[in-house]
């Protein structure tokens, strides 16, 4: 059992000491399904490895879930139910751990073009834009019809950022 300690109320721990059933409950509540379709793969979330932050009643407060093959370390989703209180910074730490204990040299992720927000979260702390992917939701979408064409900031959800992370 992997633990890391945060704040007295909140721990992030593995996501394998974690009842199935909650982290599907999070991506669906989250996502609407726990499958992520992204340029890089079809990847169905809650069987992946993760970590997560949760509560002192053991509630899912963010969750993160990544995959490693050789060197290379690809966060597949991080999302969190509060926002400016660490949690997403938590997760981001051990990852970066993991990947660290694992060799991998570099970590990165794909976001969309208005997800504003998750495009300032990364860059403040290290990670660098290296990629668009012009119209990749599009072809996401023929898969996963369900994407929405539009994000809640009014923005057209129709292209893939690549950013990573030199460790």
């Amino acid at each position: 059992m992997h633990r890391l300690k945060a704040r007295a109320s909140l721990e992030v721990v593995s996501t394998d000491v974690l009842d199935y059933s909650e982290v599907t409950t999070f991506f669906v509540e989250h996502w609407g399904t726990s499958q992520m379709v992204i340029s890089s793969g079809i990847f169905q979330c809650d069987t992946l490895d993760g970590y997560a932050v949760v509560d002192q009643q053991k509630s899912i407060i963010g969750l993160l879930t990544y995959i490693i093959e050789g060197r290379e370390c690809e966060i597949i989703s991080l999302d969190s139910k509060v926002v400016n209180k660490g949690v997403g910074s938590r997760l981001l730490t051990a990852i970066e751990r993991k990947a660290k204990k694992e060799n991998c040299k570099e970590i990165k992720l794909i976001t969309t073009n208005d997800n504003l927000h998750a495009l300032a979260f990364y860059q403040k702390r290290g990670y660098q834009l290296v990629e668009v992917l012009s119209n990749a939701v599009e072809q996401a979408r023929l898969l996963k019809p369900e994407i929405p064409l539009y994000a809640d900031n009014g923005i057209p959800i129709r292209d893939e950022l690549l950013l990573v992370k030199s460790l």
